[in-house]
């Protein structure tokens, strides 16, 4: 269906508090447009992981398997609410990992969690969201609403999706 305003939401998720709040909101949104959802995970490849993988042997792939549980976790936490998301795992920086993803799946939407940083910490880094914003194709939406898990079922049972869609 064309006319829906959101097909395709990719929800990037790193098993933070932001990140929750980023799988709640895009998963209802989902609901709502009647749109797929995919699950990301980018696993951050640091200057630090790569010395910890040259003092410990293992040290990146210990990463590696973090993050598949933390995403394997909220894929069955949307599953078991009947969503069917596709879940995506990568290693690289977060921001072009997103973006790059986005693209690949020819995404409407990105959704991210904000985390809150300090001026040095910015400056330092650079931001997530204004890289994205410079360099997605598709719409981003940065949820900050401090929605409960809870919250979240009841708005979750109270959405109507139009009729003639496919039940997520």
């Amino acid at each position: 269906m064309a006319d829906r305003m959101y097909q395709r939401i990719l929800l990037a998720y790193d098993g933070t508090a932001e990140g929750a709040l980023a799988l709640r909101e895009g998963a209802l949104l989902a609901r709502q447009c009647c749109a797929q959802i995919f699950l990301l995970a980018v696993v951050p490849d640091t200057a630090g992981i790569r010395l910890a993988e040259g003092v410990y042997a293992g040290a990146a792939a210990q990463q590696i398997d973090t993050y598949k549980e933390l995403l394997g976790r909220a894929a069955a936490w949307l599953e078991a609410r009947g969503y069917q998301p596709a879940t995506k795992l990568v290693v690289g920086e977060p921001a072009p990992a997103i973006g790059a993803v986005a693209k690949e799946i020819d995404a409407d939407l990105v959704v991210v969690g904000h985390h809150k940083h300090g001026f040095l910490s910015r400056w330092w880094s650079g931001s997530t969201d204004s890289y994205l914003t410079d360099h997605l194709g598709c719409t981003l939406m940065i949820a900050r609403n401090p929605l409960t898990e809870e919250q979240f079922d009841a708005a979750h049972a109270a959405t109507v999706q139009p009729q003639g869609s496919p039940s997520r």
